[in-house]
């Protein structure tokens, strides 16, 4: 590492500022404009299906950027580089908000996609060698934080948005974030020796074509595969056939190739290779619970969205306290696998405990402490995964070893909700015939209630007949009810199952038993 980056004083202060809020800036950006789709589509006058696309336009351009993002700091210089992407994301995000149809929005969440994809891992690379190695695990505590906090951050902000102004303001908040961070980086950030261009060499075009289109098939198959019910549908077969071949063209290329757009071989160290397949879990779980809690306490509970992005605040608030403490045991030698280890024991914990609070009517007061040991778990969870996957590479290798667990973890939230969408409505399913089996509705209990609803419907004006009916309907729609909530329970534990098998795995890992971590390589 090169200590020629470590700065000192207010240049420190304000490069740490920059970095912190360019990661923010993308992270909440994935998840803000959640809470607005309703609003989007009828203002654009666009079908459910198609306003779906702008979160998986923003997606999809997100994570092809994310693994040529070593590549492109070398190409141009990581200052510049860094500047061009937050220009490219502020700059879409005005267009994002000017937008006037559907398909003009969509097009311009891509670009902030490709813009935002550069701003995650290159901040936290500008930020690790911006400090001395003895204050690194602060300052990688505090971007940590904004990994973590920043997809509960979006929908209680976006609701806030969408229901005291209108949506584009959702894409409008970025502006001015957006060009003080482009001022401050120019002014500020500099750009590693070793990062500096070392002859021009061939550009790897059939890379970035494989890369491109492998990537980006998949992410389509996740975040649309359960809306068109998987393998029935010819766009998903043909497009899990492109992901097939381009991965395996994309992975010949880049073995093969001199100038590769990502360098595979990085990958032959083993720690990365496990703290590439943890970051996966970690986005599986970090999205997944994220986006399970919302999508109970809106579509079962019947809250507004600001309620429920309020109800993760004191989670983040605990993970924001607990990250630094992280930081502090890393630098005194304590082993980052156990710390893993603990945080997903305590994650299988929150699981559980959420498979045990659901009900048709439970209150805030029972979420509080559920997601309290969630906040422990994630805090535990994302600096030592960092650790454990960079500690020994070196120099150059760091950056592209922060892009692969920067791409994984997007991957895994990704794979985290698409599976989680799909499970709940197979679960659904499940359920509810299994309900309506043991339903005998001749038995006299099940005729006392359907009565007395129709009695009550009979007050409301029905006729004998109509209150019947709605009688029944009422009687299905509670079934179904309660059919939907054992799916979220089972979500909830086979969640929490995952961690919990990758717990001895973890502890089987070697290296770095003896001896304090180096943050000063380990955390990017």
């Amino acid at each position: 590492m090169e200590d020629s980056l470590v700065e000192y004083g207010y240049r420190r202060v304000l490069i740490t500022l920059t970095a912190i809020m360019c990661a923010l800036l993308e992270i909440v950006d994935s998840t803000i404009v959640n809470v607005a789709l309703n609003d989007m589509r009828g203002n654009l006058g666009a079908t459910l299906s198609e306003v779906g696309w702008v979160i998986t336009a923003y997606a999809i351009g997100n994570v092809i950027i994310v693994p040529m993002t070593s590549w492109l700091s070398q190409q141009f210089g990581r200052r510049n580089y860094f500047a061009v992407s937050i220009i490219i994301f502020t700059v879409s995000s005005f267009l994002c908000g000017q937008a006037t149809g559907i398909w003009e929005l969509v097009l311009f969440r891509f670009i902030q996609g490709l813009g935002g994809g550069a701003l995650l891992v290159t901040s936290q690379t500008i930020i690790t060698e911006s400090y001395p190695a003895k204050k690194r695990g602060m300052a990688q505590a505090i971007y940590g934080l904004g990994v973590i906090i920043g997809p509960t951050l979006g929908p209680p902000l976006g609701g806030y948005i969408v229901d005291h102004y209108s949506w584009p303001f959702i894409f409008y908040i970025n502006l001015p974030i957006g060009i003080i961070a482009t001022l401050l980086t120019l002014q500020f950030v500099r750009s590693p020796k070793y990062a500096e261009k070392k002859g021009r060499g061939e550009v790897d075009w059939w890379g970035i074509a494989l890369l491109a289109i492998s990537v980006g098939s998949l992410q389509y198959i996740l975040e649309k595969g359960h809306d068109d019910d998987w393998f029935e549908s010819s766009t998903i077969i043909t497009l899990t056939v492109t992901a097939v071949f381009g991965f395996f063209f994309f992975i010949w290329r880049e073995l093969t190739y001199k100038n590769p757009i990502v360098e595979l071989r990085v990958l032959k160290n083993g720690n990365l290779r496990v703290g590439t397949i943890l970051s996966f879990v970690l986005g599986f779980g970090l999205y997944g619970s994220t986006f399970i809690i919302p999508l109970y306490t809106q579509a079962t509970l019947g809250w507004t969205a600001q309620q429920s992005g309020a109800l993760m605040i004191p989670a983040a608030l605990t993970t924001a306290v607990l990250m630094p403490i992280i930081g502090m045991l890393l630098q005194k030698g304590v082993r980052p696998q156990f710390l893993v280890a603990g945080g997903m024991v305590i994650f299988f914990v929150y699981s559980l405990w959420g498979y045990q609070v659901l009900t048709p009517d439970t209150g805030a007061d029972n979420f509080f402490w559920m997601l309290i040991a969630r906040g422990v778990g994630m805090g535990m969870l994302f600096i030592p995964i960092s650790t454990l996957s960079l500690s020994t590479l070196k120099g150059q290798q760091i950056g592209q070893g922060a892009a692969f667990t920067g791409m994984m973890r997007q991957l895994g939230g990704s794979f985290g909700v698409a599976l989680i969408t799909t499970f709940l409505g197979h679960q659904t399913v499940v359920h509810k015939s299994i309900l309506d089996t043991k339903l005998d509705i001749h038995s006299t209990m099940v005729q006392d209630r359907v009565h007395g609803m129709q009695m009550n419907f009979m007050a409301q004006g029905k006729s004998a007949d109509q209150a019947l009916q709605a009688s029944y309907q009422s009687l299905n729609y509670m079934t179904y009810k309660q059919a939907s909530i054992l799916s979220y329970m089972d979500a909830f534990l086979y969640l929490g199952i995952i961690f919990l098998v990758c717990v001895p795995f973890i502890l089987m890992i070697k290296g770095n038993s003896n001896k304090k971590v180096d943050l000063s390589e380990a955390m990017h």
